[in-house]
This record gives structure tokens, C-alpha cells and sequence, in this order.
């Protein structure tokens, strides 16, 4: 079974184009802020493991965590460039609300920096794809509520299962349900499996539960469901304004594209391009699982 934490290899969020959807708010600055406290928890529990301190700026320390990331060496899993990038900008905003300032261009970071867009840099491709790190930092911009949980539910499940934004709105609950709907769920003690509907009859994809909480597919379906009081009927709905109730009708697909860029955006993906850049980068293309990612 495929999960967060294992690859799959053939399966794509289809092209997240930007249409706008009525519950689906823009990014919040309160989410960036959360994307951005989650990089200094990680630096700074980086640095009492090697014996740094976090405080005050010290931009040898920043690039030495910087580099640690890119090799694997900070918690094991090498980090690309890109991803590296929004740390470090969220490390500058860190900086900035604590009354201390991270100097940029100090050589020290300056030259850890380019080595790592030198190494590291992944090859250009036509789609712009998004990593399980870069997934991770898309679901700390996403609030607890119960828009939020849908929201998590939608991008985890949609990420480890290589489904097409319309397969993922399409899913019922259960078999025979609706007469649009284009597959269901079963949810089992070993995870999800979910059957889809198309050209040449029926296929199976299977999504392992994770082995946190915090990225598992399974549990925020679960959670989702369970807040949400839906048992029949099309997995994801709107939720009216009171942010307590869902309507009937499934979720539209555009809202998938929407969020794709929303959340994209707000985690600071990409930070290395300036802002028009990034939106029209999440505009027109795909979330998929990474093959480069974890």
C-alpha cells in the first residue's frame, strides 16, 4: 500500500489551474506564519543536537544547518534547493520578530547557498511538481477547523494516491451511492483502498496508513469523516459559513486546483522566485508525488 512515506510512481494531481471557489479562502498571513515557526522549531532543535544556539543571527550557523539539511545529514533525508530556500526565508522572518536580523549576503551563507543551488538544484521539468517535504509545509498553513480538516483529508489522499483532482471529488463513501460520483472508499485496519471508475472498467489504488498522525492519509479521511458526519453519500463537501456544517452536493473539482496553489503559496514553496513567478507557477501545474522526495 502506498502512503506519504512510500512513492508511488504513475499517479498525478491533474493540472491545479486557478479557479476561483466561493469557501476557499486566500492564503491567510497566519499561514505562512505557521509554515514559517514550523522551520524554526527545525532549526532550532538542529541546533541543540549540535551544540548551536539558535539565538542571536549567526549566519555561519545558518549555513552550516543549511548545508547539513541538503546532505541528509540534519534528520536523514536530504532537502532540495528549493525547499532550503523557503527555510531560510522563514529563518529570516524568525529572525526579524525576535528584534535580530540574518544577514543574507554574509559571505559564509552567501557561499553555502550557492553550493547548494549548484549540487542540489533539481533539473528543470515541464510540470512543477511538489515533494512530501514540500506537502508537509502545505499542511502546516492549513487551519484546524473543519474546512481545514476537508483540506488535509483532500491534498494527503490525493498526494499518496496519485489521484486526478476529479477522482478525488468524485469519491463516495461507499458503492452505488450517487449517480456522479466516478469511485468510493473502504476504510480497512491496514488503510484505504479506493476504487475508480474508468475508460477500460474498474482500477484499485491502495493507501497504507502513515506512520504519524501528521501524514497520514488514512487518519485525516478518518478525522474528516468523523467531524464532518458524513457516512453516505460524496466524501468531500463545501462547509457552509457557520464552518460547522456541510451541504450535500460534492465538493467541485476546481476547489482542488485552488487549494494546490493556496497552500502552495502560503508554505513559501519556491521562495527563491519572486512572488508573480510562484503564482503562476501553482497556476497551471500539477501536485504529484515527487520521485526525488522521500
Amino acid at each position: 500500500m502506498h502512503s506519504l512515506d512510500r512513492q508511488h510512481s504513475d499517479g498525478t494531481f491533474a493540472n491545479a489551474i486557478v479557479e476561483a471557489d466561493d469557501d476557499q479562502p486566500a492564503p491567510r498571513a497566519n499561514a505562512t506564519q505557521r509554515a514559517y515557526a514550523a522551520d524554526w522549531s527545525h532549526f532550532s532543535s538542529w541546533c541543540r543536537r549540535a551544540g548551536f544556539s539558535p539565538m542571536p543571527a549567526d549566519p555561519g550557523t545558518v549555513a552550516l544547518y543549511l548545508s547539513a539539511c541538503a546532505s541528509g545529514s540534519a534528520d536523514g533525508r536530504a532537502l532540495s534547493a528549493s525547499t532550503l530556500e523557503r527555510r531560510l526565508a522563514g529563518l529570516v522572518w524568525n529572525y526579524a520578530q525576535r528584534g535580530d536580523r540574518l544577514d543574507r549576503k554574509d559571505q559564509r551563507l552567501a557561499d553555502a547557498v550557492g553550493l547548494i543551488r549548484r549540487d542540489h538544484a533539481r533539473p528543470p521539468e515541464q510540470k512543477q511538481t511538489i515533494g512530501s517535504d514540500d506537502l508537509l509545509a502545505m499542511l502546516e498553513t492549513l487551519g484546524h477547523d473543519l474546512r481545514g480538516l476537508r483540506d488535509r483529508a483532500v491534498l494527503l489522499i490525493g498526494f499518496a494516491g496519485g489521484l486526478r483532482r476529479a477522482e478525488i471529488v468524485g469519491l463516495d463513501c461507499g458503492a452505488d451511492q450517487s449517480e456522479d460520483g466516478s469511485g468510493w472508499i473502504d476504510i480497512r485496519d491496514a488503510g484505504l483502498v479506493v476504487s475508480l471508475r474508468s475508460k477500460t472498467g474498474w482500477r484499485t489504488v491502495e493507501i497504507g496508513r502513515g506512520a504519524s498522525d501528521r501524514s497520514c492519509p488514512v487518519a485525516a479521511l478518518e478525522q474528516w469523516l468523523k467531524l464532518s458526519r458524513i457516512s453516505r453519500g460524496p466524501v468531500f463537501r463545501r462547509v457552509f459559513n457557520d464552518g460547522k456544517t456541510v451541504e450535500v452536493q460534492r465538493l467541485a473539482d476546481k476547489h482542488v486546483a485552488r487549494l494546490v496553489k493556496s497552500a502552495a503559496l502560503a508554505a513559501g514553496i519556491r521562495g527563491d522566485l519572486p512572488e508573480a513567478e510562484r503564482a503562476m507557477a501553482f497556476a497551471s501545474r500539477s501536485l504529484r508525488a515527487n520521485p526525488g522526495g522521500r
